[in-house]
């Protein structure tokens, strides 16, 4: 059979399980395993007789999300919660890597802009950091505390704060999505500015190292929620903006549904920085290499996590489908 008749053949077929993957509670555990097996069928078909076509690619897609929603759908406690972990939340990481990559990138070129943008004028941090909190740094620098602001509360509630702030931020970060992608953008693009003028004023002032050791002790984490954050935003606009195939307002659903996925990952990531910047970071009395070591193994699970557990699990669910 050739290509373009397989498809004119089965295409609403597929279209048809591409919107009971939407909701498969709606089906009997009978209806499901009976698509699940047509549509193995068909991939098998296609890749004896079309392989390496785009109708293989998607048919192996097609399969994959199948197979999640009969793996996430089965009555489980306990282990389900490890599954969203390990296998559903990477997952999504490795479908919506491009917008995570959108996302590190509209930081970074914020944060180079921050940081330009502070040296060229050394009151722009006013700007982005207020009055109040530059002249209280300023103090702090001339006392020989430059980190004192760490230590200003008492760390339960400090510990508090930092949580539901951060929390917070990743839930605007997500939400601005409905404002389109640009409204995350634009979230992403103020936390870059004001880390990027930061780290310079410090810099203006000699202290560049030591405010990298204390900011990316437990930055590395919390920096990287808010980009993890970000693409989940991106996500959410997207679904609307860009529907493809789809219906609008389904495109909508899927994007929201995997931004939420993505946010809610994010929550121990924040809660873990939270405490490190709560009870760790005001100890500056740490040996810098110590603090370095922290950083760079932080920066390690981010990298490992976020980047290569998501493509490992993404290859191991091909397998499995190829298998199958």
């Amino acid at each position: 059979m050739k290509q373009l008749l397989f498809i004119r053949h089965n295409f609403e077929k597929w279209e048809d399980m591409e919107k009971a993957v939407e909701d498969t509670t709606s089906l009997s555990p009978d209806e499901t395993a009976n698509m699940y097996i047509e549509l193995t069928s068909d991939l098998a078909f296609a890749q004896t007789h079309y392989a390496g076509s785009r109708i293989e690619l998607y048919l192996n897609r097609l399969a994959a999300a199948l197979h999640n929603e009969i793996y996430r759908n089965k009555r489980e406690k306990w282990s389900r919660l490890i599954t969203f972990w390990t296998h559903e939340l990477p997952l999504t990481l490795y479908q919506e890597r491009r917008l995570l990559l959108c996302s590190l990138i509209i930081t970074l070129v914020s944060a180079f802009i921050g940081a330009v943008s502070q040296w060229a004028d050394p009151e722009f941090c006013r700007v982005i950091l207020g009055d109040s909190y530059v002249d209280m740094t300023l103090e702090n620098i001339k006392n020989g505390t430059p980190m004192a602001v760490y230590n200003s509360d008492e760390e339960n509630e400090m510990f508090l704060a930092i949580t539901f702030n951060n929390i917070g931020v990743s839930f605007k970060a997500f939400a601005a999505g409905l404002l389109t992608c640009l409204g995350t953008g634009c979230i992403l693009f103020q936390n870059g500015i004001m880390l990027g003028a930061f780290e310079t004023f410090f810099a203006q002032h000699e202290l560049f190292w030591e405010s990298v050791l204390a900011v990316f002790l437990h930055g590395t984490l919390e920096i990287s929620a808010i980009i993890v954050a970000g693409a989940a935003g991106i996500a959410l606009g997207n679904g609307f903006v860009f529907p493809g195939t789809y219906p609008r307002l389904t495109a909508f659903r899927r994007g929201a549904k995997r931004g939420l996925k993505i946010v809610v990952g994010t929550m121990p990531i924040f809660i873990l920085a939270a405490f490190i910047e709560g009870f760790v970071t005001r100890h500056t009395d740490i040996a810098d290499e110590l603090r370095a070591a922290f950083i760079l193994l932080s920066l390690a699970f981010v990298i490992f996590y976020f980047v290569v557990w998501p493509q490992k699990v993404f290859n191991n669910s091909t397998n499995i489908n190829n298998h199958d």
